[in-house]
Formats: structure tokens, sequence, C-alpha cells
């Protein structure tokens, strides 16, 4: 197919006329297709099925520490489950503290604690004149929503390949007081795909706050999620923890975990990593929250995944069902969307989204030409605080959730709006 940019206004026309006709059979046909939230298809909660059968009878609810998990008790997670994530994450035990099903839910109340009571004796930012966070975008919606429910300030960093412009940000952190923070999704970023390199990581591990509350919120959520077995190798990324340890910031870096895409989303278990002294700090606010969370559940993965090696061999069985969806979308948009100039995605190698990139402008009108046909799409501008995409052209895929058959129906109205949201911004510029 010759490129849409080279067509003349008549040709376009043509292909205009063509395409609305394609469109309005494909509204005719009454679908009802889903590709807006990164969550597991039904074939990979299937999977983890098994692990609700992995203890037995009561003598089998007790920690290695001699805990009887059914009842009150240990607030930062069972040794055995601290050993785990550790693993997972490859950090040290006395590192980790294990809470509940949900890394969002750690992610709010660190900033809530920020807010509301400052980090081991910093003033809390709800005295503060004005608090910033620096966004890297495209990035992650909830990410956004916590930040911009708690009235502070975002702004936005450009990602690369790479990882963030880490010259805006060394300019930021480095000299305005009121940057507390920076949200990172360091490996498989969503929804780039982006994979930190080691350069962007010890430049982070390196900042010079101008704030000394300044902290990395470093939420590490695809860290084993490789589509390709061998990724964990060549997609690895250096440790965080290890390298503010290096440069003298041991503080200045949370990193979060969860198992919702490893196990279950409604039955995993999450998990902060941090320094000793942030560690204390953190538990020393939780003895007013909670008497700590669910043990049972962490002992079951424990003894359903047994450790990394376990972890990495149940990755792969999801990587098998996911793989072929991503890689019939590449296809599909080489053949439909590449050769026509229309639209850039990257493909990453893990992970859960595919970022793709419309003609300027275009990527409000391809959602809302999707939801009329009845695909629904994460909101055009959703990757960016405030949902303000300032080009209009970033477009989240998520492809997990659909069946291989419905992605495929799906992904084919895509193409289509794609194809006639570009038409119609060129006509408009001829």
């Amino acid at each position: 197919m010759k490129s849409y940019l080279e067509l003349s206004k008549e040709e376009l026309l043509q292909e205009k006329a063509s395409l609305e006709s394609e469109y309005a059979k494909i509204k005719d046909l009454g679908l009802s297709l889903d590709m807006s939230r990164g969550k597991p298809g039904n074939d990979q909660l299937e999977i983890s099925l098994p692990m609700m059968n992995v203890i037995h009878s009561g003598t089998e609810y007790v920690s290695e520490n001699g805990i009887d998990l059914r009842n009150y008790a240990v607030l930062d997670g069972i040794p055995e489950a601290k050993r785990f994530i550790a693993e997972m994450i490859e950090c040290k035990p006395e590192n980790v503290i294990v809470y509940g099903n949900s890394s969002l839910n750690i992610m709010y109340d660190q900033v809530m604690r920020g807010m509301m009571f400052g980090y081991m004796g910093s003033t809390p930012w709800c005295k503060l004149d004005k608090v910033k966070f620096l966004c890297p975008v495209p990035g992650y919606d909830r990410h956004f929503a916590i930040t911009e429910r708690m009235g502070i300030e975002m702004i936005n960093i450009p990602m690369s390949e790479d990882g963030p412009d880490m010259d805006m940000v060394e300019e930021y952190v480095n000299n305005d007081e009121s940057v507390k923070g920076i949200w990172c999704v360091p490996k498989y970023a969503n929804p780039t795909g982006a994979v930190y390199s080691d350069e962007v990581v010890r430049r982070f591990a390196n900042l010079k706050p101008a704030a000394k509350d300044f902290r990395i919120f470093w939420d590490n959520a695809y860290a084993v999620h490789h589509l390709y077995e061998g990724e964990e190798n060549q997609c690895s990324i250096l440790n965080i923890i290890e390298e503010c340890e290096k440069a003298g910031n041991p503080d200045m870096v949370f990193e979060f975990c969860s198992t919702s895409k490893v196990s279950l989303p409604g039955g995993g278990i999450a998990a902060l990593a941090a320094s000793k002294d942030n560690v204390a700090d953190i538990k020393y606010q939780l003895t007013v929250q909670t008497i700590g969370y669910d043990k049972i559940n962490q002992l079951r993965h424990v003894k359903y995944f047994k450790n990394r090696q376990g972890i990495d061999a149940h990755m792969m069985k999801h990587a098998a069902i996911i793989r072929p969806k991503f890689e019939m979308l590449y296809h599909l948009f080489e053949e439909e969307i590449a050769t026509r100039e229309i639209g850039t995605w990257l493909s990453p190698k893990g992970g859960y989204f595919i970022s793709f990139e419309t003609l300027e402008g275009c990527a409000k009108r391809v959602v809302g030409l999707c939801k009329e046909a009845g695909v629904v799409m994460t909101a055009a501008g959703a990757p960016f605080p405030y949902g303000k995409d300032p080009k209009d052209s970033t477009i989240r895929i998520a492809p997990t959730y659909p069946s291989l058959e419905e992605l495929t129906q799906a992904a084919q109205v895509f193409v289509t709006c794609v194809q006639l949201a570009s038409v119609e911004k060129l006509l408009s510029e001829k």
C-alpha cells in the first residue's frame, strides 16, 4: 500500500470513502470488545489455580519461625515470604515488607505518609506551600491518579527506550526542593515497554536532591514478565537499592512489586523494598494501621512457587499464552500501519502493553471511532498527568485480556479507525 503521506487530495478522498464504507459494516456487527485494561485473560488465571490447594492441614499453617499463621502476628511478612520476594526482585530479605495483594495500595499509602507524616522526621508535605512529582511520559495512569488526588503538581518528563530524560530529572531534583518524588516503571515500562539502561539507573542512584525527603517510587511491576525465554538476561536492569547504597543515597528509593500478574490479581502478594531506616519508619506507621496481612496467602505463594526458578517457569506459561497476541498485533501493524506511514509503536519484549503513536492530533479521534464500533480502548491521554497528551497521539493498547480471536477482531477494527482518522487529518491539511 502506498504511503498516505504521498496521496493526492483526490486519492485521499477515495480512500476516505472506502474506509467509511468499511467502518459502517463494522458498526453493523454490534461488537463488544475490550482492550482497555492490562488484565490477565481467563486462560492465564487457570494456570495459577493449583496454588489454592497447596496447604492441606492445620499442621501446615505454621511458619518456619513457629508462628501459627491462622492467628494474629507478624507485621512485615513471614520470613519465607520476605525471602521469596527478595529473590524475585533481587534484594535482601531485611529490605522487604510483605503486605496484602495490591502494590498500588502500598504506593498510595507511601504518598499519603509523605503528605500526612513526612519521611523519617521530615516536614509533612501537607504543611508545605508546594509539592511536585516528576512523571515520565507516556506513563501509568494510576500513578498519576494518586498524585493528582493528593493535589501534588505533576511535571512531564519525556521517555526514551532507555528510560526518562535524565538531564531533565537531574535539573529538577537537584535544584528544586519542592520536587519530592518521581514515578518509575523501570522494566517493560507501562505502556512503552522501555527497559531502563544501566546508565539511567546509575544516574538515578547518584541524584543529589535538593529535598532530603525526595524519593524514587520504583514500581518494578514487570520484573519477571518476559515474553521470550532468555529475556531475563538480555533485559536485566541494575538493582536500584544496591546502586543507591553505593552512591551514598540508601534512603532515596521505595521499590514496589507484586505477584498480581504472576499468580492471581485478586489474590497475590505485594511488597515494598527499601533501606533499613525506611523499613523501620514504615513499620512504625504500620503498627497503627494494621495488625498484619494475610500470612496464609504468603505461605501459599512460597509453597507453590518455591523459588525464583519456580516463578520463571510459571512465567513462561503466561508468555506462551500472551506472546501470540503481541506478535499478531506487530504483524498487523507492519502490514496496515507502517506501509501507510500513519503510526509508530514499540515492540516490547515483556510486560503487558504496547504504546502506539498516531499522527499528531488523532488519538482521541481513533479511540472515539473504536468506541462507536464496539471496541473499548484506554482513554486517549490516560498515559499523561491530568489526562492531557500534548500531541494527542499516544494510545495504550492492552492485548492480554481478550482471547486471540477476539483480539484479532478488535485489532482489525483499531487499524481501520487509525486509517480513517489519519485520512481525515491529512485531508484537513490539504
